[in-house]
């Protein structure tokens, strides 16, 4: 089964620094597609999760989180639209968290930090290692993403909306 992998905290401020076109190149018996986005990989090669996982950690001259989900999980996630019912505009992005585990908490959703009169960070849904949500295009907002690993306990690594969407087309043929 084809999978995708997130790679936590590369060329975040300088540091862990990754060239993910190389990196795909290096992993192509196992053929890696590089999303663009830094750090976002779908692998089409049926490969073991942890076979996969030992062989990315040992091409990083550095460690990071290694977040790797069933390509089908992703698929399924974007064919139910599920931020049809959400607010949308220019100054509202639409992403999705990726847990290193299923979360050790759950809140009560849907989670409107700093409050749900103001918010700028909106959790809709927690589905498996998955985390949906919205947040506000503002410098404050940033600070709001940083605690989804808080409240959740466990690692995470956050894409926008519109990269998930390349995924799914790179999954299904679409791109």
């Amino acid at each position: 089964m084809s999978s995708v992998v997130f790679l936590r905290a590369v060329n975040v401020g300088g540091t862990n620094l990754c060239r993910p076109a190389v990196l795909a190149k290096q992993l192509g018996k196992f053929d890696v597609v590089n999303i663009g986005a830094v750090g976002t990989f779908v692998v089409r090669e049926n490969v073991s999760e942890s076979a996969l996982r030992a062989a990315i950690a040992k091409k990083l001259p550095f460690k990071c989180e290694i977040m790797i989900c069933p390509a089908k999980a992703i698929v399924d996630l974007t064919r139910k639209d599920p931020f049809a019912r959400q607010p949308s505009g220019p100054d509202i992005t639409r992403f999705m968290s990726v847990l290193h585990k299923r979360p050790v908490k759950k809140p009560p959703l849907p989670l409107n930090l700093p409050s749900d009169n103001d918010w700028l960070l909106k959790i809709i849904a927690i589905q498996n290692q998955f985390v949906l949500g919205l947040y506000r295009r503002q410098m404050k907002a940033i600070g709001y993403l940083g605690k989804i690993e808080k409240i959740l306990g466990v690692p995470v690594t956050t894409r926008s909306w519109n990269t998930i969407e390349k995924v799914a087309a790179v999954l299904t043929g679409d791109l």
